[in-house]
Protein backbone atom coordinates (compact mmCIF):
# COMPACT_ATOMS: atom_id res chain seq x y z
CA UNK A 1 0.00 0.00 0.00
CA UNK A 2 1.38 3.54 -0.82
CA UNK A 3 2.25 6.11 1.54
CA UNK A 4 -0.73 8.25 0.80
CA UNK A 5 -3.34 5.51 0.53
CA UNK A 6 -2.02 4.61 3.97
CA UNK A 7 -2.69 8.00 5.43
CA UNK A 8 -5.74 8.69 3.64
CA UNK A 9 -7.21 5.62 5.41
CA UNK A 10 -6.21 6.72 8.70
CA UNK A 11 -7.56 10.19 8.15
CA UNK A 12 -10.96 8.51 7.16
CA UNK A 13 -10.51 6.05 10.28
CA UNK A 14 -10.24 8.71 12.66
CA UNK A 15 -13.32 10.79 10.90
CA UNK A 16 -15.56 7.70 11.36
CA UNK A 17 -14.54 7.56 14.96
CA UNK A 18 -14.97 11.39 15.97
CA UNK A 19 -18.42 10.94 13.93
CA UNK A 20 -19.81 8.05 15.58
CA UNK A 21 -19.09 8.31 19.30
CA UNK A 22 -21.36 8.34 21.90
CA UNK A 23 -23.56 11.13 23.62
CA UNK A 24 -21.86 12.33 26.35
CA UNK A 25 -24.75 14.10 28.37
CA UNK A 26 -27.41 11.35 27.53
CA UNK A 27 -30.54 11.36 29.91
CA UNK A 28 -31.99 7.65 30.65
CA UNK A 29 -35.49 8.05 28.75
CA UNK A 30 -36.95 6.32 32.38
CA UNK A 31 -35.66 9.69 33.93
CA UNK A 32 -37.63 11.97 31.12
CA UNK A 33 -41.14 13.62 31.19
CA UNK A 34 -41.89 13.19 27.31
CA UNK A 35 -45.34 14.08 26.53
CA UNK A 36 -46.94 12.47 23.61
CA UNK A 37 -50.80 13.73 23.78
CA UNK A 38 -51.89 17.36 24.03
CA UNK A 39 -55.37 17.68 24.33
CA UNK A 40 -57.26 21.32 24.30
CA UNK A 41 -60.86 21.58 25.72
CA UNK A 42 -62.72 24.49 27.21
CA UNK A 43 -61.93 25.54 30.65
CA UNK A 44 -62.19 23.24 33.61
CA UNK A 45 -60.65 23.54 36.43
CA UNK A 46 -59.50 20.02 38.62
CA UNK A 47 -59.83 19.82 42.28
CA UNK A 48 -56.27 20.13 42.36
CA UNK A 49 -56.30 23.58 40.63
CA UNK A 50 -59.23 24.77 42.76
CA UNK A 51 -57.19 23.64 45.97
CA UNK A 52 -54.22 24.96 45.22
CA UNK A 53 -56.00 28.46 44.45
CA UNK A 54 -57.93 28.52 47.92
CA UNK A 55 -54.35 28.60 49.38
CA UNK A 56 -53.24 31.54 47.18
CA UNK A 57 -51.41 29.37 44.35
CA UNK A 58 -53.12 31.44 41.59
CA UNK A 59 -51.87 33.75 38.92
CA UNK A 60 -53.02 36.62 36.43
CA UNK A 61 -55.13 34.62 34.11
CA UNK A 62 -58.23 34.23 32.29
CA UNK A 63 -59.74 30.46 32.33
CA UNK A 64 -60.17 29.91 28.58
CA UNK A 65 -59.12 26.43 27.90
CA UNK A 66 -57.51 23.39 29.85
CA UNK A 67 -54.81 21.74 28.76
CA UNK A 68 -54.05 17.99 29.00
CA UNK A 69 -50.60 16.52 28.68
CA UNK A 70 -49.81 12.47 28.34
CA UNK A 71 -46.69 11.84 29.57
CA UNK A 72 -44.91 8.54 28.75
CA UNK A 73 -43.57 6.67 30.46
CA UNK A 74 -44.36 7.86 33.81
CA UNK A 75 -41.47 8.78 36.11
CA UNK A 76 -40.30 5.96 38.68
CA UNK A 77 -41.87 6.06 41.71
CA UNK A 78 -45.09 8.86 40.43
CA UNK A 79 -47.97 9.15 42.66
CA UNK A 80 -51.19 9.55 41.99
CA UNK A 81 -52.98 12.69 42.50
CA UNK A 82 -56.50 13.75 41.55
CA UNK A 83 -55.54 15.57 38.42
CA UNK A 84 -54.05 12.94 36.73
CA UNK A 85 -54.78 9.22 35.21
CA UNK A 86 -52.62 6.98 37.58
CA UNK A 87 -49.49 4.95 36.14
CA UNK A 88 -50.51 2.21 38.70
CA UNK A 89 -52.80 -0.88 37.77
CA UNK A 90 -51.17 -1.65 34.28
CA UNK A 91 -51.32 2.36 32.40
CA UNK A 92 -47.89 3.16 30.49
CA UNK A 93 -49.03 6.96 30.52
CA UNK A 94 -50.01 9.75 33.01
CA UNK A 95 -52.77 12.28 32.29
CA UNK A 96 -52.01 15.76 33.88
CA UNK A 97 -54.11 19.35 33.57
CA UNK A 98 -53.81 22.76 33.93
CA UNK A 99 -56.35 25.69 33.20
CA UNK A 100 -55.53 29.26 32.25
CA UNK A 101 -55.05 31.41 28.58
CA UNK A 102 -51.30 30.63 27.26
CA UNK A 103 -50.34 27.61 25.90
CA UNK A 104 -46.61 27.98 26.73
CA UNK A 105 -47.64 29.27 29.83
CA UNK A 106 -49.68 26.15 30.88
CA UNK A 107 -46.95 23.98 29.72
CA UNK A 108 -44.42 26.06 31.63
CA UNK A 109 -46.43 26.14 35.03
CA UNK A 110 -45.91 21.95 35.39
CA UNK A 111 -42.36 23.08 36.17
CA UNK A 112 -44.07 24.25 39.44
CA UNK A 113 -45.30 20.77 39.85
CA UNK A 114 -43.09 18.35 38.67
CA UNK A 115 -39.58 17.78 39.06
CA UNK A 116 -38.43 17.40 35.81
CA UNK A 117 -39.49 19.41 33.03
CA UNK A 118 -41.59 18.34 30.00
CA UNK A 119 -40.30 17.51 27.11
CA UNK A 120 -42.27 17.82 23.75
CA UNK A 121 -39.63 16.42 20.63
CA UNK A 122 -42.05 13.20 20.75
CA UNK A 123 -45.06 15.14 20.64
CA UNK A 124 -47.22 12.73 18.36
CA UNK A 125 -50.77 14.05 18.52
CA UNK A 126 -52.77 16.84 19.39
CA UNK A 127 -56.39 16.51 20.32
CA UNK A 128 -58.78 19.85 19.73
CA UNK A 129 -62.62 19.03 21.28
CA UNK A 130 -65.27 20.71 18.75
CA UNK A 131 -66.54 22.60 21.98
CA UNK A 132 -63.50 24.95 22.50
CA UNK A 133 -62.78 24.82 18.70
CA UNK A 134 -66.13 26.63 18.03
CA UNK A 135 -65.35 29.65 20.23
CA UNK A 136 -61.52 29.91 19.20
CA UNK A 137 -60.18 29.74 15.87
CA UNK A 138 -57.12 27.09 15.17
CA UNK A 139 -54.74 30.08 14.59
CA UNK A 140 -55.29 31.38 18.26
CA UNK A 141 -55.00 27.56 19.81
CA UNK A 142 -52.02 26.58 17.97
CA UNK A 143 -50.13 29.66 17.16
CA UNK A 144 -47.41 28.72 20.56
CA UNK A 145 -47.50 24.92 18.84
CA UNK A 146 -46.55 26.44 14.94
CA UNK A 147 -43.38 28.44 16.54
CA UNK A 148 -42.06 26.17 19.21
CA UNK A 149 -38.95 24.81 17.65
CA UNK A 150 -39.02 21.45 20.00
CA UNK A 151 -42.42 19.93 18.52
CA UNK A 152 -41.90 18.49 15.51
CA UNK A 153 -44.19 19.84 12.35
CA UNK A 154 -45.54 15.66 11.36
CA UNK A 155 -47.58 15.90 14.65
CA UNK A 156 -50.94 14.92 14.06
CA UNK A 157 -54.00 17.07 14.78
CA UNK A 158 -57.47 15.67 15.48
CA UNK A 159 -61.18 16.71 16.45
CA UNK A 160 -62.96 15.36 19.31
CA UNK A 161 -66.61 15.23 19.33
CA UNK A 162 -66.25 14.72 23.19
CA UNK A 163 -63.64 16.55 25.73
CA UNK A 164 -59.60 15.89 24.36
CA UNK A 165 -58.90 14.08 27.72
CA UNK A 166 -61.64 11.76 27.13
CA UNK A 167 -59.82 10.96 23.74
CA UNK A 168 -56.22 10.75 25.58
CA UNK A 169 -57.67 8.55 27.97
CA UNK A 170 -58.19 4.62 28.10
CA UNK A 171 -59.22 1.26 30.42
CA UNK A 172 -56.80 -1.30 28.17
CA UNK A 173 -53.59 -1.92 30.14
CA UNK A 174 -50.77 -1.09 28.92
CA UNK A 175 -52.28 0.86 25.86
CA UNK A 176 -50.91 4.41 24.96
CA UNK A 177 -53.83 6.48 23.50
CA UNK A 178 -51.72 8.93 22.19
CA UNK A 179 -50.23 6.07 20.14
CA UNK A 180 -53.45 4.12 19.48
CA UNK A 181 -54.58 7.21 18.07
CA UNK A 182 -52.29 8.21 15.42
CA UNK A 183 -51.61 4.23 15.07
CA UNK A 184 -56.05 4.40 13.51
CA UNK A 185 -54.46 6.83 10.74
CA UNK A 186 -52.22 3.86 9.45
CA UNK A 187 -55.64 2.20 8.32
CA UNK A 188 -56.63 5.05 5.95
CA UNK A 189 -56.02 2.25 3.19
CA UNK A 190 -58.08 0.08 4.48
CA UNK A 191 -61.24 2.39 4.96
CA UNK A 192 -62.74 4.86 2.98
CA UNK A 193 -64.03 6.55 6.43
CA UNK A 194 -60.84 7.30 7.62
CA UNK A 195 -58.85 10.67 6.25
CA UNK A 196 -55.26 11.11 5.52
CA UNK A 197 -53.61 12.18 8.54
CA UNK A 198 -53.03 15.69 8.92
CA UNK A 199 -49.80 16.96 9.92
CA UNK A 200 -48.92 20.57 11.92
CA UNK A 201 -46.74 21.62 8.78
CA UNK A 202 -50.02 20.56 6.34
CA UNK A 203 -52.07 22.13 8.27
CA UNK A 204 -50.60 25.52 8.92
CA UNK A 205 -50.50 25.55 4.66
CA UNK A 206 -54.13 24.98 4.60
CA UNK A 207 -54.68 27.53 7.16
CA UNK A 208 -52.80 29.99 5.19
CA UNK A 209 -54.81 29.34 1.93
CA UNK A 210 -57.61 30.20 3.23
CA UNK A 211 -59.68 27.39 2.16
CA UNK A 212 -61.94 25.33 4.16
CA UNK A 213 -60.31 21.72 5.58
CA UNK A 214 -61.80 18.97 7.41
CA UNK A 215 -59.82 17.20 10.51
CA UNK A 216 -60.41 13.80 11.16
CA UNK A 217 -63.14 13.44 14.09
CA UNK A 218 -62.64 10.91 17.27
CA UNK A 219 -65.39 9.82 19.62
CA UNK A 220 -65.10 8.08 22.73
CA UNK A 221 -67.08 5.78 24.44
CA UNK A 222 -66.46 2.96 27.28
CA UNK A 223 -63.23 4.15 27.33
CA UNK A 224 -62.58 2.59 23.91
CA UNK A 225 -62.02 5.23 20.47
CA UNK A 226 -63.16 5.58 17.19
CA UNK A 227 -62.33 7.51 14.28
CA UNK A 228 -66.35 8.29 12.97
CA UNK A 229 -66.77 11.54 10.27
CA UNK A 230 -64.31 14.52 10.26
CA UNK A 231 -64.79 18.25 11.36
CA UNK A 232 -65.36 21.01 9.19
CA UNK A 233 -63.32 24.69 9.57
CA UNK A 234 -64.32 27.51 7.33
CA UNK A 235 -61.03 28.89 5.99
CA UNK A 236 -62.16 32.52 6.66
CA UNK A 237 -63.04 32.18 10.26
CA UNK A 238 -60.67 28.69 11.31
CA UNK A 239 -63.07 27.71 13.29
CA UNK A 240 -65.13 24.34 13.64
CA UNK A 241 -68.69 24.72 12.26
CA UNK A 242 -70.23 21.37 11.84
CA UNK A 243 -69.40 17.80 10.63
CA UNK A 244 -69.30 15.38 7.89
CA UNK A 245 -70.34 11.59 8.91
CA UNK A 246 -69.62 8.30 7.80
CA UNK A 247 -71.33 7.96 4.59
CA UNK A 248 -70.51 11.50 3.72
CA UNK A 249 -66.71 11.03 3.95
CA UNK A 250 -67.36 7.64 2.02
CA UNK A 251 -69.00 10.50 -0.30
CA UNK A 252 -66.17 12.63 -0.46
CA UNK A 253 -63.65 10.13 -1.59
CA UNK A 254 -65.08 8.97 -4.71
CA UNK A 255 -65.50 13.01 -5.74
CA UNK A 256 -61.35 13.30 -5.03
CA UNK A 257 -60.87 10.42 -6.32
CA UNK A 258 -59.41 8.98 -2.63
CA UNK A 259 -61.23 5.80 -2.74
CA UNK A 260 -58.10 3.17 -1.73
CA UNK A 261 -60.28 -0.03 -0.83
CA UNK A 262 -62.88 0.14 1.70
CA UNK A 263 -66.52 -1.59 0.68
CA UNK A 264 -69.42 -0.27 -0.45
CA UNK A 265 -72.25 -1.50 0.66
CA UNK A 266 -76.32 -1.61 -0.37
CA UNK A 267 -79.26 -3.94 -0.71
CA UNK A 268 -81.26 -5.20 -3.56
CA UNK A 269 -84.82 -3.85 -4.11
CA UNK A 270 -87.28 -5.89 -2.96
CA UNK A 271 -85.40 -8.67 -1.45
CA UNK A 272 -83.40 -6.04 0.64
CA UNK A 273 -80.36 -8.86 0.59
CA UNK A 274 -76.87 -7.19 1.21
CA UNK A 275 -74.16 -7.31 -1.36
CA UNK A 276 -70.97 -5.34 -1.12
CA UNK A 277 -68.79 -4.61 -3.57
CA UNK A 278 -65.28 -4.00 -2.63
CA UNK A 279 -63.42 -1.17 -5.22
CA UNK A 280 -59.62 -2.12 -6.79
CA UNK A 281 -58.80 0.58 -8.90
CA UNK A 282 -61.01 4.13 -8.83
CA UNK A 283 -60.46 7.40 -10.67
CA UNK A 284 -62.23 10.59 -10.27
CA UNK A 285 -61.81 13.62 -12.66
CA UNK A 286 -63.42 17.61 -11.63
CA UNK A 287 -63.85 19.74 -14.59
CA UNK A 288 -64.77 22.72 -14.41
CA UNK A 289 -66.88 25.04 -16.62
CA UNK A 290 -67.38 28.42 -16.89
CA UNK A 291 -69.64 30.56 -19.25
CA UNK A 292 -69.14 34.06 -18.59
CA UNK A 293 -69.60 34.29 -14.95
CA UNK A 294 -71.42 31.12 -14.66
CA UNK A 295 -69.18 28.48 -12.94
CA UNK A 296 -70.23 24.84 -12.85
CA UNK A 297 -68.47 21.34 -12.41
CA UNK A 298 -69.17 18.12 -13.89
CA UNK A 299 -67.57 14.59 -11.58
CA UNK A 300 -66.61 11.51 -13.64
CA UNK A 301 -66.38 8.42 -11.39
CA UNK A 302 -65.24 5.07 -12.65
CA UNK A 303 -64.27 2.35 -10.35
CA UNK A 304 -62.99 -1.57 -10.98
CA UNK A 305 -63.56 -4.01 -8.50
CA UNK A 306 -64.97 -7.27 -6.97
CA UNK A 307 -68.96 -8.19 -6.01
CA UNK A 308 -67.25 -9.63 -2.53
CA UNK A 309 -70.34 -10.29 -0.84
CA UNK A 310 -73.77 -11.89 -1.97
CA UNK A 311 -76.74 -12.41 0.76
CA UNK A 312 -79.20 -13.10 -2.25
CA UNK A 313 -77.12 -16.32 -3.60
CA UNK A 314 -78.38 -16.83 -6.84
CA UNK A 315 -77.89 -19.58 -8.85
CA UNK A 316 -75.48 -17.81 -11.69
CA UNK A 317 -73.65 -14.68 -10.36
CA UNK A 318 -71.51 -14.29 -13.04
CA UNK A 319 -74.06 -14.07 -15.74
CA UNK A 320 -73.76 -10.68 -17.91
CA UNK A 321 -77.02 -9.31 -17.14
CA UNK A 322 -76.90 -10.19 -13.37
CA UNK A 323 -73.63 -8.23 -13.58
CA UNK A 324 -75.32 -5.04 -15.12
CA UNK A 325 -77.92 -5.49 -12.43
CA UNK A 326 -75.21 -5.20 -9.42
CA UNK A 327 -73.32 -2.56 -10.91
CA UNK A 328 -76.37 -0.35 -11.22
CA UNK A 329 -77.58 -0.57 -7.53
CA UNK A 330 -73.69 0.28 -6.81
CA UNK A 331 -73.87 3.31 -9.06
CA UNK A 332 -77.23 4.57 -7.72
CA UNK A 333 -75.44 4.10 -3.88
CA UNK A 334 -72.32 6.02 -4.93
CA UNK A 335 -74.89 8.83 -6.87
CA UNK A 336 -76.70 9.24 -3.21
CA UNK A 337 -73.59 9.37 -1.67
CA UNK A 338 -72.25 12.35 -3.70
CA UNK A 339 -75.74 14.01 -3.49
CA UNK A 340 -75.53 14.10 0.17
CA UNK A 341 -71.90 15.05 0.95
CA UNK A 342 -73.06 17.46 -1.99
CA UNK A 343 -76.20 18.99 -0.19
CA UNK A 344 -74.22 19.57 3.04
CA UNK A 345 -70.98 21.37 1.67
CA UNK A 346 -73.15 23.52 -0.63
CA UNK A 347 -76.70 24.21 1.42
CA UNK A 348 -75.65 23.25 4.65
CA UNK A 349 -72.34 24.61 5.64
CA UNK A 350 -71.40 26.48 2.44
CA UNK A 351 -68.09 25.41 1.99
CA UNK A 352 -65.62 23.37 -0.31
CA UNK A 353 -63.90 20.43 1.10
CA UNK A 354 -63.52 18.54 -1.65
CA UNK A 355 -61.35 20.12 -4.25
CA UNK A 356 -63.39 21.93 -6.57
CA UNK A 357 -61.68 25.22 -5.99
CA UNK A 358 -58.15 24.08 -6.73
CA UNK A 359 -59.21 22.29 -9.83
CA UNK A 360 -60.92 26.22 -11.13
CA UNK A 361 -57.99 27.42 -10.16
CA UNK A 362 -55.34 25.11 -12.59
CA UNK A 363 -58.23 25.32 -15.03
CA UNK A 364 -59.27 29.13 -15.11
CA UNK A 365 -56.28 31.39 -12.87
CA UNK A 366 -57.82 34.64 -14.23
CA UNK A 367 -61.63 33.48 -12.77
CA UNK A 368 -59.94 32.16 -9.80
CA UNK A 369 -58.58 35.35 -8.81
CA UNK A 370 -61.51 37.17 -9.03
CA UNK A 371 -63.95 34.57 -7.08
CA UNK A 372 -60.84 33.37 -4.65
CA UNK A 373 -61.33 35.98 -1.59
CA UNK A 374 -65.62 34.54 -1.48
CA UNK A 375 -64.87 30.88 -2.92
CA UNK A 376 -66.94 28.99 -0.47
CA UNK A 377 -70.18 30.87 -1.43
CA UNK A 378 -69.14 31.18 -4.98
CA UNK A 379 -69.25 27.50 -4.61
CA UNK A 380 -72.79 26.67 -3.23
CA UNK A 381 -74.16 28.46 -5.96
CA UNK A 382 -72.72 26.42 -8.52
CA UNK A 383 -73.89 23.30 -10.20
CA UNK A 384 -72.29 20.05 -9.63
CA UNK A 385 -73.14 17.00 -12.01
CA UNK A 386 -71.60 13.58 -12.05
CA UNK A 387 -71.37 10.28 -13.62
CA UNK A 388 -70.99 6.95 -12.07
CA UNK A 389 -69.67 4.10 -13.78
CA UNK A 390 -68.98 0.82 -11.72
CA UNK A 391 -67.40 -2.09 -13.22
CA UNK A 392 -67.66 -5.73 -11.37
CA UNK A 393 -64.35 -7.73 -12.66
CA UNK A 394 -64.34 -10.42 -10.54
CA UNK A 395 -66.27 -12.32 -8.13
CA UNK A 396 -63.40 -12.94 -5.49
CA UNK A 397 -63.00 -17.04 -5.09
CA UNK A 398 -66.47 -17.70 -5.68
CA UNK A 399 -67.06 -21.30 -8.15
CA UNK A 400 -70.52 -19.86 -8.97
Amino acid sequence: MNPSARTLRIVLTCVILLTTTGCWSNDEIEELNLYVGLGMDVAQESKFEKQVNEQGGHYPKKKNMTITVQITPPSSGQKKNQNSSSPQGGKSYLNERLTGDSVVQILRQFALRRERPLIGHHLKVIVLSTELAKKYNLEQLLDYIMRDNDIRPSCLILISHGSAVEALSSSEPGEIPALYLTGLFDNHQLSNKILPAMSLVKLDGMMQSGSSFLLQNVITAEGEHKFSGAGIFKGTSKKWIGSLNQTDLEGLSWITGKVRTGALKTYKPRTEDTITYEPKVTKSKITPIVRGDQISFHVEVASRGALIEDWSSPQHTATESYQDELEGYFEDTVREQIRQVLYKMQETYHVDVAGFGEQLRIKHPRLWKKVEKNWDEAFSKANVTYDVKINITNYGSSMR
